[in-house]
């Protein structure tokens, strides 16, 4: 039996663009900024420790790597702090969506129809600010699909419950 497929004709698609996507908090920048220091501190460190310990006769490089920290840790600082702006995420009636980038843009959208799961989670910068991260998971992926960093704990469990009604109604 030979099947035949047809398009669809559809005269209106809700347009992603004349959605009002919402800003993520302005707190969510405090905790990129303590993760940054706290891994160039460690890092710094590390580099430290070696020198004053003399484990490896690098003396010579030492400037060099004290000097590619600082530029390393600045570029990152300027990098996630101009693409803050970028993240925002909405939610409609029928999807999620987010999108972020400073050089390379990304627009995630996840239908509720194929979540199969979705999850809050705090780590302990982010409890601090009573911040939280939304994660989505969709049917036939072992990963999340999507991660809203960023979100207020009160927002997040909104937005976890809108969507947990809409897929079980």
């Amino acid at each position: 039996m030979l099947n035949s497929f047809q398009n669809i004709t559809v005269t209106y698609f809700p347009e992603l663009v004349d959605s009002e996507f919402k800003p993520i908090e302005k707190k969510y920048l405090k905790v990129i900024i303590s993760n940054i220091f706290v891994f160039f501190f460690i890092f710094t460190v590390g580099v430290f420790t070696v020198d004053f310990t003399q484990i490896l006769d690098i003396s010579s490089f030492l400037f060099y790597a004290y000097f590619s920290i600082l530029i390393i840790f600045g570029l990152i600082f300027l990098v996630q702090f101009l693409g803050f702006t970028k993240r925002k995420y909405v939610v409609r009636e029928k999807d999620i969506s987010y999108k972020s980038g400073l050089l390379f843009k990304k627009t995630t959208t996840v239908p509720f129809n194929r979540i199969q799961h979705l999850e809050i989670d705090q780590g302990p910068i982010s409890r601090f600010f009573d911040l939280a991260v939304l994660s989505v998971f969709t049917a036939g992926n072992s990963s999340d699909d999507l991660k809203i960093r960023g979100l207020k704990q009160e927002d997040a469990a909104k937005i976890k419950e809108f969507i947990s009604s809409q897929i079980d109604g």
